[in-house]
């Protein structure tokens, strides 16, 4: 049996698989509320929770867009580490707040904290749409990239039999198909089993990796043969990017809405806590590894460092396969983990664009489950807008995660800053929210992606922030605030 008939043999038992889940989860669900559907009855344990917002926040971005910007970059993108970590630290001052909140008030969408906080003030409403607007906008963003990385992988591990374009339109059917019949707990269940595939996955490529080249200190002695530049100490302008990416990652990151809703899906908080504290140490099995993944490739390939570099895993993992015997089986292995990974993200993004746009833009109610049903009509008619998008394909996995991080990252004053200063209304934060999206919008479409290394997301974001709190102080007198 050739490669291409092993891997779809492989990919057919995983896609029953998943439709199975989706079936014990529909039978699963208690009723048809929003919160049951999107929530999964906020019943979620530590090993479930872990494992989902794990699946979830590394996905084919990680394993595709991060080894190809490695790949261009070299051994200056170890930054990534840095700022997958900051997700962490930044969530501290998120949760512990954001979810007493919650609970005792039945949030069901990041919206549902906006409205909650600036309730009853003049521009609330216009608030509350604009983060709902910019939201969407950025799980959309995530959507495109992950059908993306599904037609990319589908068509390398059955070898060219299914195509990038029907890769990308059969698994979109039966992501929309299982998050549709289980809602949040076919989609955590199903994010649990492609956890477990993606680590054993990357563990099995770097080891292949790096036994294969002589260790580590071989690769980089060959990288700096082959490309001296991928070496060099870092200049002040790269180092500047890494601080602007850890900034930019670190706070648009903890407001990834499928991110919020699992915050509000835990069982307990006690269980949120531990779930967290596992996923702090993620980056280095993860984050860490592909990026090795990526510098180890200039010694292997060589590639175009535009869209192409995108192909790294999958070249990769197709020279492992040429090996023959259980390289080619491990070799599968890594792509139905990298498959599975995508998948994860893919139907976490449509499970919440569902839900927020049908209760953070259309203003639905989250404790109708009229609402549950809208959101599933809504969530399937983004998926088909998104399917033709995917298949134009032009920018690279990486650009696409700048582009939504720019955009997400211009909500942080409605919610870090909301939180922590009672002084905050609802009508500077909305301007601010216009200036920095504004800003950042502008110079993307003028081809300027940083200013002295600095993204133009986190100045629109100073942008932001600097008019929220100047107009906050003028129209909100410290007495007034502390009555």
């Amino acid at each position: 049996m050739t490669f291409g008939q092993m891997g779809l043999v492989a990919l057919g038992f995983y896609l029953v698989g998943l439709v199975l889940v989706a079936e014990i989860a529909r039978r699963a669900s208690k009723d048809s509320t929003p919160s049951d559907h999107f929530l999964a009855g906020r019943d979620l344990g530590v090993f479930v929770l872990f494992l989902t917002l794990y699946a979830t926040a590394y996905s084919g971005n990680s394993l595709l867009g991060y080894p190809g910007k490695a790949y261009r970059s070299g051994f200056s993108f170890i930054m990534a580490t840095g700022f997958m970590m900051s997700i962490i630290v930044v969530f501290h001052a998120l949760v512990p707040r954001l979810r007493p909140v919650a609970v005792a008030e039945g949030f069901v969408t990041p919206g549902d904290w906006v409205r909650h906080r600036f309730a009853g003030e003049p521009g609330a409403r216009a608030l509350s749409l604009a983060v709902g607007i910019l939201m969407c906008t950025a799980l959309a963003n995530f959507l495109l990239a992950q059908l993306q990385a599904m037609g990319h992988m589908t068509g390398r591990v059955t070898d060219g039999m299914i195509s990038y374009e029907f890769g990308i339109v059969g698994l979109a059917f039966v992501i929309l198909f299982y998050e549709s019949r289980g809602g949040m707990r076919a989609v955590a269940w199903t994010d649990a089993a492609q956890g477990i595939l993606m680590l054993g996955g990357l563990a099995a490529l770097l080891w292949w990796l790096v036994g294969t080249a002589g260790g580590l200190s071989a690769i980089t002695e060959r990288v700096a043969e082959v490309r001296p530049s991928a070496v060099v100490v870092p200049d002040a302008t790269v180092c500047a990017n890494w601080f602007s990416s850890i900034t930019l990652l670190g706070l648009g990151s903890v407001l990834y809405p499928q991110a919020i809703q699992r915050v509000f899906a835990a069982r307990s908080g006690k269980v949120l806590t531990r779930s967290l504290a596992i996923m702090t140490f993620m980056p280095l099995t993860t984050t860490l590894v592909v990026t090795l993944i990526g510098v180890a490739a200039i010694t292997r390939l060589n590639l175009d460092l535009g869209v192409a570099s995108d192909e790294v895993t999958p070249l990769l993992l197709e020279q492992w396969a040429a090996d023959g015997g259980g390289h080619t089986a491990g070799a599968i292995l890594v792509f139905l983990g990298a498959l599975a990974a995508i998948m994860s993200t893919a139907d976490s993004c449509l499970l919440s664009l569902g839900s927020l746009a049908a209760g953070d833009l259309l203003g639905r109610s989250g404790r109708d489950p009229a609402t549950t049903k809208l959101g599933k009509r809504l969530a399937a008619g983004i998926l088909l807008l998104m399917v033709p998008l995917a298949m134009w394909g032009q920018l690279t996995l990486w650009r696409l995660i700048e582009l939504k991080m720019e955009l997400l990252v211009q909500c942080v004053p409605a919610f870090l800053l909301a939180m922590h200063w009672t002084r905050l209304r609802a009508w500077p934060t909305f301007w601010g929210i216009c200036v920095g999206t504004g800003y950042a919008t502008v110079m993307a479409l003028l081809g300027t992606k940083a200013l002295g290394g600095v993204h133009v997301g986190v100045i629109g974001l100073a942008l932001n922030v600097t008019v929220a709190w100047l107009g906050s102080l003028a129209t909100s007198p410290r007495a007034s605030a502390s009555s």
